[in-house]
């Protein structure tokens, strides 16, 4: 849905124009996005990753159902702390949520280099797809014969599996493009399955998420909103962040009901406003009066995240940008 009104001076200044030939021409004024006659770089394996995570949610499902996995995870009734960096902090605030809907317990997400070591848990769970990353591994060395640690990760062979007490591993949602997308939404459908989540529909829009199309007037947008609520939160922080890593473009994320104190101000006709999940009363009436797109698509918010992961890849490479190899992103983040 797209309500009119009138244009203002910001929506001039995020106009973007894009002129077809062998090469795309981006012109904005937003310093560090002007790409002249980049030739489009189609991606080599985030696009391959995207469309196996429907196969990959389903072996998931059935993973989380077996006893190794109900082993390893926390107990019903334990305090919880899950920590991650970048997209595996964002899922981690998914499967805080779900874990306190599911009557589970009391859990917190927080990143890895901003866990309070002083705050007592029961148990520890590190979501890290690379096994490798510093901040995750210093954390565990902390806590080593303390808390009790599981580490979900993708690789057998990587650090945290020597330095968690426990782990699940999920090789077969292990990815070779810098930027993540299979892995995040499998240990989500990992963590949703433990917690006595059918899965059957979820994996079957997000089979319907890779052929759907994408929102109308969202490759001509030059800023992005990405909203959710509960579980969706996460969902909306990580679609800012694959549309930041993979397309360079200018995006934010709010819990939804925050979104109108303040940051809806920013949002006018060169916007687009995605809604992940079920939308608050009267939030999309009020944005009408913004002029963005706004994109509400009913899908499960992991299903939806396919199609904002998608939309990520299409606007890489209108840009002529590689959207497996991200400036100045490495696959996992080595601190000496």
């Amino acid at each position: 849905m797209t309500a009119e009104a009138a244009p203002t001076a910001l929506d001039d200044t995020l106009e973007m124009n894009f002129q077809s030939g062998e090469g795309r021409k981006v012109m904005t004024s937003v310093p560090g996005v002007e790409l002249m006659d980049e030739p489009a770089r189609p991606s080599r394996h985030v696009s391959t990753e995207i469309a196996d995570q429907p196969s990959a949610w389903a072996r998931a499902a059935e993973l989380g159902l077996s006893e190794r996995v109900r082993h390893a995870l926390p107990e019903r009734g334990q305090r919880v702390a899950i920590i991650g960096c970048g997209t595996s902090y964002f899922m981690a605030q998914s499967f805080a949520f779900l874990r306190e809907r599911s009557a589970h317990g009391e859990t917190d997400a927080f990143p890895a280099s901003e866990f309070p070591a002083r705050r007592s848990y029961d148990f520890l769970v590190a979501l890290t797809r690379s096994g490798t990353t510093t901040e995750v591994l210093r954390l565990l060395e902390l806590l080593r014969n303390g808390t009790p640690t599981v580490a979900i990760t993708a690789d057998p062979n990587s650090p945290v599996v020597k330095l968690a007490d426990d782990q699940v591993v999920l090789d077969f949602a292990d990815e070779k493009s810098i930027v993540q997308t299979r892995f995040a939404t499998t240990s989500l459908a990992l963590w949703r399955a433990w917690l006595g989540e059918d899965l059957t529909a979820v994996i079957e829009q997000g089979r319907s998420a890779l052929t759907d199309p994408l929102p109308p007037g969202a490759l001509d947008s030059s800023q992005f909103t990405f909203l959710g609520s509960g579980m969706s939160v996460g969902i909306a922080n990580e679609a800012a962040l694959k549309l930041r890593e993979a397309s360079q473009s200018w995006t934010e994320s709010y819990p939804a009901m925050e979104f109108r104190h303040g940051p809806i101000s920013v949002v006018g006709r060169a916007s687009t406003v995605w809604v992940f999940g079920t939308p608050p009363p009267r939030l999309l009436g009020g944005l009408q009066v913004t002029g963005a797109h706004v994109e509400s698509s009913g899908l499960d918010p992991m299903a939806d995240l396919i199609r904002a992961q998608r939309l990520a890849v299409a606007l890489a490479e209108a840009k002529g940008l590689n959207p497996d190899e991200p400036r100045h992103l490495t696959r996992s983040v080595l601190l000496s």
